[in-house]
């Protein structure tokens, strides 16, 4: 069951009285969200659809890494709307929750950036995520996320490609997981089988149910 609610691009999937909230970012709600809470039922579900992937999830500018598209820099609109009004919104209508940020591809960085920029989220959950960005490297260098954990995941042919920017998306994610655990921060990198754009969902289903066990044992 969902509910339309104060915005159309959220709908809210699952036990509204769940104390764990996962705020999950994607451009398919019906595909994505939906098939997520069938196999999850630890924790409310609200999806956030985005329309402009490149600008709305993007930290900052950078040039196409494929297509004629460039990046835009969105990413801290989208998170002051999540953090601004959409968390009020839901902890004044369903109770105050603890939330995690999820996200596949492109909008997995966006969770990443999410807990360096902001303190309201027990943890992220980033599924492939875009971490060869330009400049991503170096943004998290010296600096600690403000969550408790990280479920980071890749799979193991995405790094296999003739696109040179996006060939680093292996060597980041080991670095940045190399990182964090020097630096004494709880995370997990799991491999999945495949390329990119293989089971998605099934990804992310995976991702959220290892994320919630990050935070229950947290």
């Amino acid at each position: 069951m969902s509910l339309k609610v104060f915005d159309e691009r959220i709908k809210v999937y699952g036990d509204t009285s769940k104390k764990v909230c996962v705020i999950l970012v994607g451009e398919d709600p019906e595909k994505e969200a939906q098939i997520i809470s069938e196999g999850e039922n630890r924790a409310l579900t609200v999806f956030l659809k985005v329309d402009d992937w490149n600008n709305e999830l993007s930290p900052w500018n950078a040039p196409p890494a494929f297509g004629n598209e460039p990046f835009g820099n969105g990413a801290d609109n989208t998170l002051d709307f999540i953090t601004g009004e959409l968390i009020p919104f839901i902890d004044e209508s369903f109770g105050a929750k603890d939330y995690l940020l999820a996200g596949y591809s492109l909008a997995g960085l966006f969770a990443l950036y999410g807990i360096y920029k902001s303190s309201c989220f027990a943890g992220a959950i980033a599924v492939s995520p875009s971490v060869w960005f330009p400049g991503w490297p170096e943004f998290i260098k010296d600096k600690m996320p403000n969550a408790s954990f990280v479920y980071l995941s890749l799979g193991n042919k995405e790094e296999k490609t003739r696109n040179a920017v996006m060939a680093g998306v292996g060597d980041n994610i080991r670095h940045m997981h190399e990182i964090l655990i020097d630096k004494g921060f709880r995370n997990i990198l799991e491999w999945n089988d495949g390329g990119h754009f293989k089971d998605p969902e099934l990804r992310l289903r995976k991702g959220i149910a290892s994320g919630l066990d990050l935070y229950e044992n947290r």
